[in-house]
């Protein structure tokens, strides 16, 4: 008879290999620690280092841990929803495996789960070893989120969380690419609450969110979950007009008028760049969301699933 799974833990990880052993001993320890049946889902995004042959390491002496191994890198985000998708447990828990977020934290989120709770967040109370700059990027972004989206986005959390079988099972449902977990979980609505931590410094390796990539994934959040870019767009070049026929009927008046206009094309060209960049502007954020209808409509999967270990019961390894 197979065992009913209670917990299960979803770790992402790319090129994670100096991190994994540490990352396996803690959480192992914490989930032991239940005295309750588990697994710990690992899915390797595409790794290019030791990754893997770590991971099968893991499989072939610990059978709660469990393996989806991407055919290529498709993503934080997508990692995500695949350990979703193959989880069993009543409640899952998304950490990274880079030990920032502490999986000493998991009892704590448990048991506001067990008094009623359908998603427990981890709130940043401090982030550690971050730069000045990201640590403003970072609470300028979850700001701005809550201000353009009608969706109630909490601030300074990440991934790092516990969501309940029906929560998991709602964002099955849900099959659109270009992913923001945090905001689609927020978005299912179901009773939710935070639990402070102080996120610590990554424990080895480096960061796999880079500049570019962090606002890649800004762009990303904020096109899926609202349409005031758009908006903004429309108003930016109303008010644009507008300016520009207050201008051209001051040019006119000074020209019949006084006789007094200046010739020369230094100001012309300025304005002529500057309201041809707002326009290729607008024209950019709009190439933005047409390229996510397009992306939607081609119907690939999400990802595909090169194969899968350890799992109790035989998993469909072709994707979604």
């Amino acid at each position: 008879m197979i065992e009913a799974i209670s917990f299960s833990v979803v770790v992402p990880v790319f090129n994670e290999e100096k991190v994994l052993p540490e990352s396996y001993r803690r959480l192992t320890a914490v989930m032991e620690g239940l005295g309750e049946p588990y697994e710990i889902i690992f899915v390797n995004d595409g790794s290019s280092d030791r990754t893997m042959s770590i991971l099968d390491e893991l499989c072939e002496r610990d059978r709660h841990i469990r393996i989806i191994d991407f055919a290529k890198n498709f993503g934080h985000q997508t990692a995500i929803t695949a350990g979703m998708d193959y989880a069993d447990g009543k409640a899952v828990v998304v950490i990274d495996a880079d030990l920032q977020d502490p999986p000493e934290l998991i009892p704590q989120m448990i048991q506001c789960w067990r008094e009623g709770y359908d998603v427990v967040y981890g709130k940043r109370k401090e982030r550690k070893g971050e730069t000045f700059f990201k640590k403003m990027s970072a609470a300028l972004f979850y700001r701005l989120m809550r201000k353009m989206t009608e969706v109630d986005i909490p601030v300074d959390t990440g991934d790092f969380r516990l969501i309940d079988r029906r929560v998991c099972d709602a964002l099955k449902s849900i099959k659109e690419r270009n992913r923001y977990i945090r905001g689609i979980i927020s978005w299912l609505g179901f009773r939710q609450i935070g639990v402070e931590f102080d996120r610590e410094e990554r424990f080895a390796g480096e960061t796999k969110y880079p500049l570019k990539k962090m606002l890649k994934f800004a762009f990303d959040a904020i096109t899926s979950f609202s349409f005031k870019p758009l908006k903004l767009s429309s108003y930016l070049g109303l008010t644009l007009s507008f300016c520009s026929l207050i201008y051209l009927l001051f040019v006119i008046w000074q020209k019949l008028f006084t006789g007094n206009t200046v010739a020369g094309w230094a100001s012309s060209m300025v304005i002529s760049l500057f309201f041809n960049g707002v326009v290729l502007m607008m024209l950019g954020i709009a190439g933005e969301y047409i390229g996510r209808i397009y992306d939607e409509t081609k119907g690939r999967p999400l990802y595909v699933v090169r194969r899968v270990r350890n799992f109790a019961v035989e998993k469909d390894c072709r994707g979604r």
